[in-house]
């Protein structure tokens, strides 16, 4: 392959799903050049996944894009609606799914969770992604090879349209391109876990079906008509539905979709009933964790890394969450603000995570699930939410998080101003000065501080009277260790063997990757 051409970029995202186009986002918002392939030429028209969590609503809320987003869903409640059939919905009974309900999520966050379809989500984290100044987007671009080196990652991409191919080193090299991952094989990771062999069959259809459940709207109903058993839930604006259910034995698509069409009429409580289906998809139900999520300078993120089952609606959550993590480190680590050691915390913080998530999918009951037991898992450990007393739109604390640390104090904040100068500025510091009552709400002693990660982790908390300026090196310096402020710092070497080098600090734009 001599005369292929071949350029440089600091990192090589492969996958333009949620979790490709997070990670985008976040390196794109630290101002960090990246180059997202993805082999379709469009992006997915299919809802797929609706559920979008609290935590996900928080850092959507951070690039600004909340209502937007908002916009391509419906209002409902996160509960489980169990009825015999739609039209008998305010005989029906509800259960938790491990969302907080609208009055629960008042309380704790800023923004509650959203029944909003994956293909609305999507275009728009996309049009976020082009919109900022850093990276490139390149649809209609399939992966062909890769070489994972000590010093980064040589990747071979062809054009799908003209088959031209071409060569690109990336120094990180995130593979966020689905469940059947081409980059998680060619690194020669295995996924572990249990393969169903039950088929699972959804319809993506049209039916007036709001009008039956009158105020009786949630996320999801489960119909136990003896004749159609199955999951309904809205899949967007206006009356587009999703309906799941077992249809066991082999059918042509005829026979089948009026086996469907039969069932959602008995489902939804009315034979009349003309639902115009447009779409029968079916799947098997898979709960697997990828062995590692790091090979050398290459990283699995979401589907990738992580297959899970419908149930519990964590799936495109959690790839959100793994592509933000691990997107904020890259660009620190990029940046030259750490050390290469902040890229260990990546899996040693999300594979906890992914693995919960794991096994509630496997679990026959596990979308019922009470708020208080799931959304610890969601939230992951950032600082709380409280509102401030200001005029105007409402300014939670999460929105006084920086790009790189935050120091929050209370409304007297010396010696923390003094200290915050004295401290390096890498990574860059901000403070935010609270009034009394809301440092009180987040934990912040009188006279006292807490430090905290973009993602709103704390790595310092600080009583009255602490050593300001030492406080606040070491809480600094735990960064490079790839902790969290506590507790030694992870292994250099990578669960592969390889050891790791120093990543340099990588700028600029290149030139035209077409």
């Amino acid at each position: 392959m001599p005369n292929m051409r071949t350029s440089e970029v600091p990192v090589l995202i492969v996958g333009a799903g949620p979790a490709g186009l997070t990670t985008a986002a976040a390196l794109a918002g630290h101002g960090v050049d990246f180059l997202l392939v993805e082999r379709r030429h469009e992006l997915s028209s299919l809802p797929r996944a609706t559920a979008i969590s609290t935590r996900s609503m928080e850092l959507l809320r951070s690039w600004g894009l909340e209502e937007e987003i908002r916009a391509g869903g419906v209002e409902v409640e996160w509960l489980q609606w169990h009825c015999e059939t739609l039209a008998q919905a305010a005989a029906g009974a509800g259960t938790p799914t491990g969302f907080p309900t609208r009055q629960q999520s008042a309380v704790m966050s800023p923004s509650p969770p959203a029944c909003v379809p994956q293909d609305h989500l999507e275009p728009v984290l996309l049009r976020y992604v082009r919109s900022l100044a850093a990276g490139s987007v390149e649809l209609g671009t399939e992966i062909v090879d890769v070489d994972s080196r000590p010093d980064g990652v040589r990747v071979v991409l062809r054009d799908v349209d003209r088959g031209d191919s071409r060569v690109v080193h990336a120094r990180y090299l995130v593979a966020a391109d689905g469940a059947h991952s081409a980059v998680r094989a060619a690194l020669g990771i295995a996924m572990r876990g249990f393969t169903d062999v039950t088929q699972a069959i959804t319809a993506l259809l049209r039916a007036p079906l709001w009008e039956l459940v009158g105020d009786c709207r949630y996320g999801l109903y489960g119909v136990n008509h003896p004749e159609a058993d199955g999951v309904f839930l809205p899949a967007g604006r206006g009356d587009r539905w999703l309906y799941g259910t077992w249809v066991p034995g082999p059918r042509n698509a005829a026979e089948l979709e009026a086996t469907l069409t039969r069932r959602i009429r008995l489902g939804a409580g009315v034979t009349t009933l003309q639902p115009r289906i447009e779409r029968i998809g079916g799947f098997t139900l898979v709960a697997q964790l990828a062995e590692r999520f790091r090979s050398g300078s290459a990283f699995l993120v979401g589907d990738a890394a992580h297959r899970v089952t419908p149930r519990g609606g964590t799936g495109m959550n959690t790839a959100i969450h793994d592509g933000y993590d691990l997107g904020w480190k890259l660009a620190w680590v990029l940046r030259g603000w750490v050390r290469p050691e902040l890229l260990d915390s990546y899996e040693a913080e999300r594979r906890p995570v992914a693995a919960h998530n794991v096994a509630r999918s496997s679990d026959p009951n596990g979308t019922a699930r009470p708020a208080d037991q799931e959304l610890h898992v969601d939230l992951g450990g950032r600082i709380a939410h409280a509102w401030l007393p200001a005029a105007g739109r409402p300014v939670s604390t999460l929105d006084l998080l920086s790009p790189g640390v935050t120091l929050f104090t209370g409304p007297q904040p010396a010696p923390w101003d003094a200290a915050a100068a004295a401290v390096s500025p890498v990574p860059p510091l901000a403070v935010r000065r609270l009034d009394a009552i809301t440092a009180r709400a987040i934990g912040i002693p009188p006279g006292g501080g807490l430090l905290a990660r973009p993602d709103g982790s704390p790595i310092g908390s600080y009583p009255d009277g602490a050593d300001a300026a030492a406080a606040l090196r070491a809480s600094v310096s735990s960064l490079h260790a790839g902790t969290r402020g506590h507790g030694a710092g992870a292994a250099r070497d990578d669960p592969s063997g390889r050891s790791l080098v120093p990543a340099r600090p990588m700028a600029g734009t290149l030139g035209d990757p077409t």
